[in-house]
């Protein structure tokens, strides 16, 4: 039989509340982040997929919320409830990849349209240029987010460099490094397919 204090030694600090993982994630420590992951991710990817988001996309949208927790967490007011703030960055990062991909659906449909021909194309004409678009976006498709944003928003959306940063709310430099990246793995990917 175990005397009665036999765990008075011990002790156990109680599990920190959503405000308080916001508050020092707001002060510099992420490791709360995981918490808030553990505790909220499903809810967040739910809620992603009820607002129409495909679901190929859902694990980079859901991850994307949370790391735009980290930027954001300054700005959580300590008597809200976080889940709802947590909702309203997902929303907010819903909206964002639907102008993303609206954006970019455009600007892939210009370089899927031919000038007006002065002559009829060949079919085999026809084929290398749909080949050709179809190689772009396959490349395009292939760059990591960050990567593909600054291609998109500089060389695409003809945005300038301070534009794509104040956009992304990155350094100019974090911009045309990537952009630098970007173009360099395109021009891999479609040579590669050559």
């Amino acid at each position: 039989m175990k005397p009665a204090n036999a765990n008075a030694g011990i002790t156990r600090s109680a599990p920190r509340t959503d405000a308080e993982l916001v508050a020092s994630i707001a002060a510099g420590d992420i490791s709360g982040l995981g918490a808030l992951f553990d505790r909220h991710g499903a809810d967040v990817r739910r809620l992603l997929a009820r607002l129409g988001m495909p679901e190929s996309d859902l694990d980079d949208l859901v991850q994307e919320t949370f790391l735009d927790l980290v930027d954001a967490a300054a700005r959580f007011r300590t008597d809200a409830t976080v889940k709802p703030w947590l909702f309203g960055l997902a929303a907010m990062i819903a909206r964002r990849h639907r102008r993303f991909v609206a954006r970019l659906l455009v600007r892939v449909q210009r370089w899927a349209q031919e000038p007006p021909p002065a002559r009829v194309a060949t079919p085999e004409e026809h084929v290398v240029r749909s080949a050709e678009a179809k190689r772009a976006w396959n490349a395009l498709g292939r760059l990591s987010v960050k990567k593909r944003e600054a291609f998109v928003l500089v060389t695409l959306e003809g945005m300038s460099g301070d534009e794509a940063a104040h956009a992304l709310q990155v350094p100019v430099a974090t911009i045309w490094t990537r952009l630098h990246h970007a173009r360099i793995e395109l021009r891999g990917a479609l040579a590669e397919e050559t």
